[in-house]
């Protein structure tokens, strides 16, 4: 892969060992945690289940750097309004 041609891609494996590519979007720190959106890079941008994902980065006992989902609802929903300012904010901010 290519930097010239996209943004940063990660595979990720869940629970049942099925794996996922991943594109990162952005990264931020929120409430003294680190936390990355990523886009679903192996599906389809139709596909109902398509969207924004967004996992918590935490650091394992060995300092490697894993992705943890959010299960707290209220959380997950705070986290992306954030995002969402940090994503889009810039393209408000073009129209002065």
């Amino acid at each position: 892969m290519s930097e010239a041609f996209g943004g940063d891609f990660i595979t990720i494996v869940d629970d049942d060992g099925q794996e996922f590519e991943l594109e990162v979007l952005d990264t931020m720190d929120y409430n003294g945690e680190s936390y990355t959106a990523f886009l679903p890079a192996d599906m389809d941008e139709n596909d109902p289940d398509y969207g924004i994902i967004i996992l918590r980065s935490v650091l394992d006992e060995n300092g490697d750097e894993i992705f943890e989902s959010i299960d707290d609802e209220a959380q997950l929903q705070d986290v992306y309004e954030h995002f969402m300012v940090l994503l889009f904010d810039d393209e408000d901010g073009d129209e002065t």
